[in-house]
Formats: structure tokens, sequence, C-alpha cells
């Protein structure tokens, strides 16, 4: 049997930093409201020469350089992104001409902070049916672009960054399971509620900004995450204590801390970065995954739980042997 094995990982964060004591010249709240609402100390800013597709084409180098291969050897690139360069063509069509690939697919997924877990899955499928046998997954955004930097509620909370993994085929089991999930009954609760079709003068008017009912989606986030574990753990007939990590999508840390609370995770045993990642959506997840192998933290033969939860809403989770 064909299984996904992940081998190699790679990370990019911009330049500037915009910290809590930047925002407050910037809109009315503070360092310590910051901290004590989100744990969020700063997060990065992409230069305005600098776009979604620089920082997947940079994480990816550097995960191609982990996993020993060239850009050549690469038959599936999958890019999870909300903020992509062009309408079309997709960032994966601009990230596949920048590493110099040709002739495989290459595609967008739009399930904004669940984007990267949506990616793996598909990728995963596509290896174990055959379709491909070296994957290259891209979380990558520049969700600065689309935030409202006088709405306090949401301002506070995202940054840019991208994250990359190679899975490659191979006898050894590597994902062992993906779950996804979606519900657009809640599609209203966090959404930028414009695009090219609809209300396109607020894209014209350059007001396409993103809007949250926080109180709504903290609740809905730490519910579904916590679901997740428990369907991902009994799907495999596992207990906690057989996962090494949980990263659960690096959104604030209250919902982090609730998700591991109530899946029953120690603090040791998440991984944080938000607080000085910020909330980087579909980039999240791979970022923390990354930052944590490059520190020797994960380790190769860890067992990780991945999981995203993003608006739509989308959410779902990725285990995987490392």
């Amino acid at each position: 049997m064909i299984h996904a094995r992940l081998t190699g990982s790679g990370s990019y964060l911009p330049e500037k930093v915009l910290t809590n004591h930047d925002l407050e010249a910037m809109v009315d709240t503070s360092h310590e409201w910051i901290m004590a609402r989100t744990g969020i100390a700063e997060r990065r800013i992409a230069a305005e020469n600098e776009f979604t597709c620089d920082l997947a084409e940079r994480a990816s180098r550097e995960a191609l350089t982990a996993a020993g291969i060239g850009p050549a050897d690469i038959d599936l690139v999958v890019v999870a992104t909300t903020t992509a360069d062009q309408v079309f063509p997709s960032t994966a069509c601009l990230l596949q001409e920048r590493l110099g690939i040709s002739g495989s697919p290459a595609f967008d997924v739009q399930a904004v902070c669940a984007g990267f877990i949506f990616a793996m899955d598909i990728a995963n499928r596509f290896i174990r049916t055959g379709g491909a046998r070296r994957a290259l997954v891209v979380g990558a955004e520049t969700f600065s672009r689309i935030i409202d930097w006088t709405d306090r509620g949401t301002c506070i909370l995202f940054g840019d960054g991208g994250g990359a993994v190679v899975l490659e085929a191979d006898e050894t089991p590597g994902i062992l399971s993906t779950h996804l999930h979606s519900d657009g009954r809640y599609k209203d609760l966090l959404c930028v509620p414009t695009g090219v079709s609809r209300n396109y003068e607020a894209v014209q008017s350059g007001s396409a900004f993103t809007t949250m009912a926080g109180s709504e989606v903290f609740r809905w986030a730490v519910t579904a995450m916590s679901d997740l574990v428990a369907e991902t753990l009994a799907a495999n007939d596992m207990t906690k204590d057989d996962v090494d990590w949980l990263i659960p999508h690096q959104a604030n840390v209250r919902i982090i801390n609730a998700v591991g609370r109530r899946a029953g995770f120690p603090s040791d045993k998440v991984i944080v970065t938000v607080d000085h990642h910020g909330n980087t959506s579909a980039a999240s997840v791979p970022l923390a995954l990354d930052e944590s192998i490059r520190a020797g933290k994960i380790r190769t033969g860890d067992t990780v739980l991945m999981e995203g939860f993003g608006g739509g809403f989308t959410w779902g989770s990725v285990l995987l042997k490392l």
C-alpha cells in the first residue's frame, strides 16, 4: 500500500515586525489588552512589493532543500491561500512557474484558516491513488491586505507568512488519516463580504476587509477543534497519549489553551507560535510545524495531530507520523 510521508518542511516570514506597541499608535488598544485577549505580542507584515507568491516561493524552496529534492521532482503543487496574487491564474501556477516546474497539476485551495489542512488531504489522496509521487503543499497569506487597520477587533490578530511541506509516496505510513468538515450556515460570522462577482464596489474603493463576530467564532472554534481531536483519535483507535504533539490553528492563545484543555493535552505537548506570528490563516499550521521541526522539538518518529478552523465555517485535521 502506498502512503504519503512528509519528507521536508520550510517557512518564511516577512521582515517587517508589527508589535503591539506599534498598534497602540494606530488604534485604541494597548499591549496589555492585546496580550490578555490573544497572547499575541507581534506579527509580520509583507512589504509593499511582497506578495503571497513571494512568501510561498521562499517557504517552498526551504521545504525542497529539507527534502533533498529539486523542483523538477515535484509532480503536484497545491497552494492554500485566501489572498491570491491575482484572480487568475492561481497562485499555485505562479509558484510553479517561479520554481521551474511545468506540466504537472497546480491549483489553489480556499478554505481560509483550514486551507493547509484541506490541501494536505488533497495531496494525500493524489499520492495514495497514484496520481502523484511528490507533492508540494503550501499555505501562504498576505492577510494584512484584507484587514481594516482601524478595527481593533481584527487588526490585532492577523499577520503574513508562508509555510510549505513536501509529501512523497512511501510504503511506510506517514499521513495516518485526514478529517474535513464545512458548514456554510455560519458564513457571515467570519468573512470578507465582497468579491469580484458580489459587492465589487467595495473592492474598487479599497474597503474589502475581514469582518468577524469574535465571541461566536471563539466558541465555535473551541468546540469544533476539540471535537476534531476526539474524531481523529477514534478513527485511528488511539488515545491522546499516543500523540506526541498537537498543532492547533494559531488563532489566539485563548483558543489554543481551551482546545488543549478540552482535548486533555498538557500544555507542553501543544505547539504555540501565535505569540510571534499572529494569525497567519492558511500559513499558521505549516509555520508552526516547520519552526518546531527546525528547533528540534518535533522529531522523526513523532506522531503529530494538526488541525485548522476557518471562515466558511471550515475545519479539519491531519494525523501524521514523521
